[in-house]
């Protein structure tokens, strides 16, 4: 897919280097076609990794589209510059005025806390409640999952007892589901958090379908039926090393932590993992992008109720 970004936004250029095709803003002028806007609210502490990682996934249908990249207000990011915060991102009040095809909350390392102890809980309700006017589908990543579920459904979350960690097999439940479509019966998916929300929370509500899910991990995929919120608990844009970084992060940090389950040949970290989930991360994005923001979103978008 030609995917337009910012010209010197870091992403673009190791995109380019994957032979990904970017298009550039000038190149993008000229083309008579009106482009899915997009939103995408980063607020991974790694925000430049985050950004090529799902820009990555969004590069592989026909479709066109334009990235506004939005970021909190209220937080100060302790691990990407200001410069690049100022140059690339916006903030809820340069956007709330603005309609978008689609949008994209990422996950965030503050599971462990209270939704209403996260310091940017009252702003990201804010966007939440904007979404459900101004947005033709919302896509949920992990936190963002367990957020949006609580937010728009009141499901709670539940600590674990060690973290949810590895690459875990899941099943597809709604084979029909256009969602899941050219999925396999079984599939991989990475996991990386400390809480879980749980099926019998989300069988309460009338409005929500369980997709897929994992004998061990649990759910990873739920929707809304009328699929302007999915939500999703793993990583599936995760990079072949990034389960690698955060084990050897916690292991130079002393915390408890255990071997990626189903990551690397032989558990033994000094191995290259095993990629087994870029195609169905593929399969998720373009055909969430397709189904439920092209065939979806009206031409016009001020028309989005």
């Amino acid at each position: 897919m030609p995917i337009k970004v910012y010209d010197k936004l870091p992403a673009t250029r190791e995109l380019r280097n994957e032979n990904v095709f970017v298009m550039t803003e000038k190149r993008a002028l000229r083309q008579e076609i009106r482009p899915l806007k997009l939103l995408l609210l980063n607020i991974m502490p790694t925000k430049i990794v985050t950004e090529t990682q799902i820009m990555r996934l969004l590069s592989n249908t026909p479709l066109q589209v334009e990235i506004d990249l939005l970021r909190m207000k209220t937080h100060v990011s302790k691990n990407t510059s200001d410069e690049h915060l100022q140059e690339f991102y916006k903030v809820f009040d340069e956007v709330k005025n603005y309609k978008y095809d689609g949008m994209i909350i990422t996950g965030a390392p503050v599971e462990k806390l209270d939704f209403e102890s996260v310091d940017y809980w009252d702003e990201l309700k804010e966007i939440m409640e904007w979404t459900k006017h101004n947005v033709t589908s919302t896509l949920h990543i992990c936190w963002g999952a367990q957020a949006g579920l609580k937010y728009h459904y009141n499901v709670p979350k539940y600590p674990l007892d060690k973290k949810m960690f590895g690459v875990f097999e899941h099943k597809v439940l709604k084979k029909k589901s256009k969602l899941l479509r050219g999925f396999d019966d079984t599939f991989y998916a990475p996991h990386s958090r400390h809480t879980e929300v749980r099926r019998e929370d989300v069988e309460k509500v009338a409005e929500l379908q369980i997709l897929a899910e994992s004998d061990v991990a649990g759910l990873y995929i739920v929707a809304s039926k009328d699929r302007k919120n999915i939500f999703v608990t793993g990583h599936s844009e995760y990079d072949a090393d990034t389960l690698h970084k955060e084990y050897v992060r916690d292991l130079e940090a002393g915390l408890p932590i255990e071997v990626p389950v189903n990551y690397y040949p032989g558990d033994n970290y000094k191995k290259p993992p095993m990629v087994t989930w870029r195609a169905h991360a593929n399969l998720l994005f373009s055909n969430w992008l397709n189904y439920y923001v092209y065939q979806t979103t009206p031409y016009d978008l001020n028309d989005i109720k």
